[in-house]
């Protein structure tokens, strides 16, 4: 769909039939687990623009710092005039920083929330009267297939705010495959990480004083209480978040208070106290870890950029293939 002659909008958004399966399937296993992608409906996007400003939640402060700082060193890495994808590109804050230091020819957001991408990339193109953007609503945890009016110019990925740390090993290297073959030969990727550090102030950040975190932790049941019919009380959950020292990983759950029973799409699902649905992993990496990741999964490191306080890391790196 064509918005101007510079904003054109792309609805790739999963089906409800998706969501439903997903869902289903993940209440079913032993572990009862919900892919942190559904946190993100209208209001869950808004919540975790909330969460980013937080004292408690360094990640942004620090990554935008890090953008500030390094602007001009990243875009000699990257270069003007390139194809800019940005996976999971939320409210696009960030992406200003980068815009104004890069000067791509075309800026792709690609995001899974189709309301909040489309208010973001509309806002975009009003500030930017010289920048063509393609905003394409899209899950980009699974394959994807881009528009063909997208080829063309060299390929730069973005993929911010540590997002990677969301996915198992193996799920965060098929990903890093899939974005190596999205920009191809000469192409790059500039990605957020974030590092291994004092568990304290790691668990703060997912357990914020205000309690956005929990609400936005859980909005997710709200969300399946509206679209699939389900029946949770969310007096009945509570937020948890941890750091698991042994896979190097924050954990978010919803934990049951007591025994109970759910509907979800027509299903009965039993409770006992004190079980959860785990819905969400953030792992964090070390240097040497995060580019052996990028290695096995066709890129090659070229620059990292750290705050002098080692919480978070910005890497380029280019494809391999």
């Amino acid at each position: 769909m064509t918005i101007s002659n510079r904003l054109h909008f792309h609805d790739f958004q999963p089906a409800l039939g998706d969501i439903k399966d997903d869902v289903l399937s993940g209440l079913q296993t032993e572990q009862k687990v919900i892919a942190p992608k559904y946190f993100y409906d209208a209001h869950g996007s808004k919540l975790f623009d909330r969460i980013c400003r937080l004292p408690e939640y360094y990640l942004t402060r620090t990554e935008i710092g890090l953008l500030k700082q390094y602007g001009s060193e990243i875009a000699e890495c990257i270069g003007s005039g390139a194809t800019l994808f940005e996976l999971g590109s939320g409210s696009s804050s960030k992406i200003r920083l980068l815009l104004d230091a890069v000067r791509p020819s075309i800026y792709v957001p690609m995001d899974i929330s189709k309301e909040h991408l489309f208010g973001a990339a509309s806002s975009l193109a009003n500030d930017y009267d010289w920048l063509e953007i393609h905003a394409v609503c899209i899950d980009y945890s699974n394959s994807w297939q881009l528009p063909r009016s997208l080829q063309g110019n060299r390929r730069i990925a973005y993929f911010p705010g540590s997002s990677i740390g969301n996915l198992h090993d193996n799920e965060a290297h098929a990903l890093l495959k899939r974005i190596a073959e999205l920009v191809g030969v000469d192409g790059g990727l500039l990605i957020g990480v974030d590092l291994i550090k004092n568990v304290k102030l790691l668990e703060a950040a997912y357990n914020d004083r205000q309690q956005v975190t929990a609400a936005f932790n859980k909005n997710l049941l709200t969300r399946l209480n509206r679209e699939l019919n389900a029946d949770f009380r969310l007096e009945r959950f509570e937020h948890q978040a941890f750091y698991n020292r042994d896979m190097n990983r924050i954990e978010m759950h919803l934990s049951s208070i007591c025994s109970q029973f759910i509907q979800v799409a027509g299903q009965r699902f039993h409770f006992r106290a004190g079980e959860t649905i785990h819905t969400e992993n953030s792992y964090k990496y070390s240097i040497a870890g995060f580019h052996q990741l990028a290695l096995r999964s066709g890129f090659a490191a070229v620059k990292v950029w750290v705050d002098r306080d080692n919480l978070f890391s910005i890497h380029y790196l280019e494809s391999r293939r």
